[in-house]
């Protein structure tokens, strides 16, 4: 039916690396394609499992010490190009833009720094820009795109993947959009609580 959608491609940018093994096993299992940054990348590899560096994508290098790397339009557009509008998939082969099907991202720990800090400095390098940016964009683009927004979902998009295989129903994608704007506004709120004191 023209609700399920097949995972393909996948940009995985995670923090916490713990519980990923299996997902990434499943997925790799069912001929997934990943993409990813920096850490994650490395992690991936060392699995055993073939990863596309996001800067071959972008041809940019992680800039600004490591604040910017997915910003970009190949990976926004891969991930918010509709795939039934056929002006989206025309702009998407003009400018080589991969359909992104999953994204899987995992955001730096701003309560944890914050819990056992006071370095200002530190703290503020803990607000996560692409990461939030990534989770919004796939979130927003449920009806194509599954988002895993942290580690919590990745047992959850296990266990589909193991039914199923590596497709998803829209409602499923959408309940994990649900986790994902859950995920944003806890985030956020954590944010505003900080800089009210």
């Amino acid at each position: 039916m023209a609700s399920t959608k097949q995972i393909k491609n996948a940009l995985i940018s995670v923090f916490h690396k713990d519980g990923l093994e299996e997902l990434l096993a499943e997925l790799n299992k069912n001929g997934v394609k990943f993409m990813s940054t920096g850490g994650t990348q490395a992690f991936i590899e060392s699995l055993g499992y073939e990863c596309k560096k996001v800067e071959d994508l972008t041809t940019y290098p992680s800039i600004l010490g490591g604040r910017v790397k997915t910003l970009h339009p190949k990976v926004f557009g891969g991930i918010l190009g509709r795939r039934e509008l056929e002006s989206d998939q025309q702009e998407m082969a003009k400018y080589e833009i991969p359909e992104i099907d999953l994204v899987v991202v995992d955001l730096y720990p701003f309560e944890e720094t914050v819990a056992n800090t006071n370095d200002e400095a530190a703290i503020i390098e803990k607000i996560d820009i692409g990461g939030i940016s990534l989770i919004r964009a796939a979130a927003k683009n449920f009806n194509d795109v599954v988002i895993v927004p942290s580690k919590a979902e990745y047992g959850p998009l296990t266990d589909i993947i193991k039914k199923q295989g590596a497709e998803t129903t829209k409602e499923q994608r959408k309940w994990f959009a649900e986790r994902a704007f859950a995920t944003s506004s806890h985030y956020d709120t954590a944010i505003d609580a900080y800089f009210k004191g």
